[in-house]
């Protein structure tokens, strides 16, 4: 979901000559295009180094309360250091020996909170006593009746991309790496994981009456969007000697089974480009109220329950989390600008890590059905001149998933001209040199010359680098892996789409690609007869595969096919995944008189189970208020 860190070896970057003098566990950037527009922060003249959390859960208001302890670097005379803020109830800030020390909040900026100004009088630690507010964006409280077990309430967060400055005070860029410790205290019948070393067991140590404690630790710096942490009714089962899997008790051993394969996924991605730097590689399966598919928390992938559909058609979510650890988590994209370096290379090695494990016809077919989104994306923004179909631009803008297929695509392009084999030591090796870097478009473009393209004239010729990074739409080099698996049912939807019966459509032993390819490949055109010979003889709208609802809901909205209506306020009233309700939202609004009231009555009556991200991205699809 991603500006400023370290100089690179054989590039052009550089490191503020200030912050060089001392010895910075990570340096920045000053290059131009790693200055970050959706921070207030001002790290060339004093940065974040480490971050120590000590909050209180308090379910009952909606807050959490207690300290954060910052470690400070500064340029020389640096006599303040500006944080970001984002409705933070910010009670005194003192120096380690407890004198105040001054501070403002100036004004708030749409979206990116406001910033927080502290004098430093000397400190290289500050401590600020604060409280977050009940509708920090980051955090969602969950009612009991919002989970799987229905008696215990629940709490997580979500930071990316720069939402953890609800709940903690930092300096919340991707670029300005920090280490972390936290301790949770939670009430004691919940159980406390986050993205770090687990320090206390997995009950905790009581803190008093009716509380527990829970202890964390990151001695690694990472991207401050990347602290994270839940509490519930959690339980623990072990899939690997390096994995596991945190659930509600109920969901647990079906979430282990969905999951098994992923000791082996750890192997062949260390085959691929090198050790997995993080220790261990747990994952926790939320509530349906997560806004993504998964979010590459180290040390805890934080992954939807929609991917568990009892088949592993969907485990490609938790191949690309793991490819985080390497592709985001290990060399960070320095600005949100830049977030196909995140996404874009993840997508491409999570086929990589599928092709191992699965082997090159499942692999195929999820690249194939990247293509099949880059060409909606691209058609949807506006065509191939549409200028938010360009990998770097202004950070948010990039179209759709265009981050991810785009990027992915163009990594593929390049393997594809140089050869495999020679692709994977230059990744293999610019892993190994930009290790807990954050890094530009510039950066990489700069690497591969170096270290890849080593002056060939006709090969950077061939590989067309800065169309790929800076032009819109596709050069036409672009490759476009094609599946067998996807041919035959391609054949089945060209039958359909002339007329034919779908009575001969045969989707026995379907994964979700076959199923996504076929409706998304349905004309969009459909009579009412047709639709209801689809939903009844398919069983689209009784379907258990959220996204295969999610494809039929779209397909049924775009002819205002109200029979569906009843499957579609139910997979929007249970499920949050921004992926698939969004286009639902956005598909009602479109048609009008009769979508716009069933969208907003969808919203009124679901808004409370969404994670406030994604119920504030509904609230301006429907122009909720």
């Amino acid at each position: 979901m991603r500006i400023l860190a370290l100089a690179l070896a054989a590039s052009t970057m550089l490191v503020s000559p200030a912050l060089a003098q001392q010895a910075a566990p990570a340096p920045i950037l000053t290059t131009p295009e790693a200055k970050d527009a959706w921070t207030h922060a001002r790290p060339e003249v004093a940065r974040v180094t480490h971050v120590t959390l000590d909050l209180r859960a308090d379910f009952a208001s909606k807050t959490l309360r207690g300290t954060a302890t910052l470690d400070i670097l500064t340029a020389p005379g640096a006599k303040e250091i500006v944080l970001d803020d984002d409705g933070l109830v910010i009670a005194k800030v003192t120096d380690a020996a407890g004198k105040m020390l001054p501070f403002t909040v100036g004004a708030a900026k749409p979206d990116l909170g406001a910033p927080l100004t502290v004098q430093l009088n000397g400190a290289r630690k500050i401590v600020i006593q604060y409280a977050t507010a009940p509708g920090a964006s980051a955090l969602q409280w969950l009612a009991p009746t919002l989970t799987a077990g229905k008696k215990k309430p629940y709490l997580f967060s979500q930071g990316q991309p720069i939402n953890n400055r609800s709940w903690i005070p930092t300096q919340d860029s991707p670029g300005i790496r920090q280490t972390w410790a936290a301790t949770l205290t939670v009430p004691a019948d919940l159980v406390a994981v986050a993205s770090g070393e687990r320090l206390d067991g997995a009950k905790g140590i009581p803190a008093g009456k009716g509380w527990h404690r829970f202890r964390f630790r990151m001695d690694k710096p990472v991207p401050p969007y990347l602290i994270a942490f839940a509490v519930g009714d959690l339980a623990f089962q072990p899939v690997g000697p390096r994995a596991g899997v945190w659930t509600e008790p109920s969901m647990l051993a079906a979430a282990a089974k969905e999951v098994a394969d992923v000791e082996t996924m750890i192997d062949a991605a260390q085959a691929l480009y090198g050790p997995y730097r993080w220790g261990r590689y747990d994952m926790l399966v939320l509530p349906p109220s997560f806004p993504y598919g998964g979010m590459e928390n180290p040390t805890l992938t934080f992954l939807t329950p929609t991917i568990i559909t009892g088949d592993k058609s969907n485990v490609d979510v938790v191949a690309h989390e793991l490819a985080h650890s390497w592709s985001g988590n290990l060399v960070t994209n320095a600005t949100w600008s830049d977030s196909w370096l995140n996404e874009g290379f993840t997508t491409y090695f999570e086929n990589r890590i599928m092709e191992s494990v699965y082997g090159k016809e499942r692999a195929a077919t999820d690249a194939d059905l990247e293509w099949d989104g880059l060409q909606r994306d691209i058609a949807d923004a506006g065509g191939m001149e549409a200028p938010t179909t360009r990998l770097h631009g202004e950070p948010g803008a990039t179209f759709g998933q265009l981050d991810y297929f785009k990027g992915s695509t163009f990594l593929r392009t390049i393997e594809r001209i140089v050869g495999r084999a020679r692709w994977d030591v230059y990744l293999r090796g610019y892993f190994d040199r930009h290790a807990f870097q954050p890094q530009t478009t510039a950066g990489f473009l700069a690497d591969l010359r170096a270290n890849l393209i080593k002056g060939d004239a006709g090969l950077e010729a061939n590989l067309q680098l800065d169309k790929w990074a800076y032009a819109a739409g596709l050069p036409n080099n672009a490759v476009h892996v094609e599946s067998a698996t996807l041919k035959a049912v391609d054949a089945q939807l060209a039958a359909v789409n002339a007329g034919g019966p779908v009575s001969a459509v045969n989707p026995k032993g379907w994964a979700t690609q076959q199923w996504l390819r076929f409706l998304n490949g349905l004309d969009r055109k459909q009579t009412a007869v047709r639709l209801k010979e689809l939903d009844e003889t398919l069983g689209l709208s009784a379907s258990n595969n959220a996204y295969v609802r999610s494809a039929w809901g779209e397909l049924a909205i775009a002819n205002r096919y109200d029979p569906a209506i009843p499957s579609i306020e139910k997979l929007v009233g249970s499920v949050g995944r921004g992926l698939l309700i969004y286009p639902i939202y956005r598909d009602l609004m479109a048609q009008g008189d009769w979508g716009k009231p069933i969208a907003r009555r969808f919203y009124a009556a679901s808004k409370a189970s969404y994670h406030p991200t994604v119920a504030a991205g509904v609230a301006k699809i429907v122009g909720a208020e």
